[in-house]
């Protein structure tokens, strides 16, 4: 793997995922790491003729998280080149097909595309929880769990989110892709503290059907062909927010 590091921030934790990802998988095109000041930077990749283009945080390219980040992307890259049915799916496409005839709210619509991310983390997960330990990455999704949980509103009726991911709805199913994903690799034991937080979570929007995400994550093919794949993008569409038109109409 070509990997070049570019920016204020350190090239060790790129160059050190390359070199336990190349044990067992590759990426052929080269890759470009772009370590930016902004501190409110997402963790994004792009493809184009001259190769994969990485853009982090100088704050999480220098946090604990920073090698397991890096591990995490090549992987979207791994099947963005092998044309990995969850990386190839036009998510626009499948939403349509689920939610035609049905008038959805915009903020479901940014869930749904958050769902379609989460199943395309699924896949990339499985690739590189084959070349690392996952104890940094459970630790990270308890954490992100408790936070969440612990901004829910006290009082629903007269709360007003400002963001999806302080939403209590899909705050279910991000609990329920945590533990799918936990379950799907054997990673925790029963008794762990995300489970206490995942039904905590689950109990603060009780119509989300968190059982139903969580084995929607879970059980995933592990190796799905074009068809198989839309139709779980389809099917989970719907699950979320499929339901919620009682006549003929487009989405919002």
């Amino acid at each position: 793997m070509d990997v070049r590091v570019q920016g204020p921030g350190p090239a060790e934790p790129f160059l050190g995922a390359r070199d336990l990802f190349e044990t067992e998988l590759d990426v052929e095109q080269p890759v470009t790491v772009r370590i930016r000041e902004d501190p409110d930077e997402r963790t994004r990749v792009g493809h184009d003729a001259d190769g994969h283009h990485l853009t982090i945080s100088r704050k999480a390219a220098t946090s604990a998280m920073a090698r397991e980040l890096a591990l995490h992307e090549y992987a979207h890259m791994h099947h963005h080149e092998r044309e990995h049915p969850s990386h190839t799916q036009d998510t626009q496409e499948a939403i349509f097909l689920a939610l035609a005839g049905h008038s959805v709210e915009r903020r479901k619509l940014t869930h749904v595309h958050q769902i379609a991310n989460h199943m395309k983390d699924i896949y990339a997960d499985d690739v590189w929880l084959t070349v690392a330990p996952a104890d940094k990455l459970v630790a990270f999704l308890e954490a992100s769990l408790a936070a969440a949980v612990a901004d829910r509103p006290h009082d629903p009726a007269r709360w007003h989110r400002l963001t999806p991911a302080a939403d209590p709805e899909i705050t279910v199913v991000n609990a329920a892709f945590a533990l799918g994903l936990v379950e799907r690799h054997d990673l925790v034991e029963s008794d762990h503290r995300i489970y206490d937080l995942a039904h905590a979570a689950a109990a603060d929007a009780p119509e989300v059907a968190f059982e139903t995400f969580r084995e929607r994550f879970r059980d995933l093919s592990p190796d799905p062909d074009e068809s198989e794949y839309r139709k779980a993008l389809v099917d989970v569409t719907r699950d979320y927010a499929g339901g919620g038109s009682d006549g003929p109409a487009a989405a919002d």
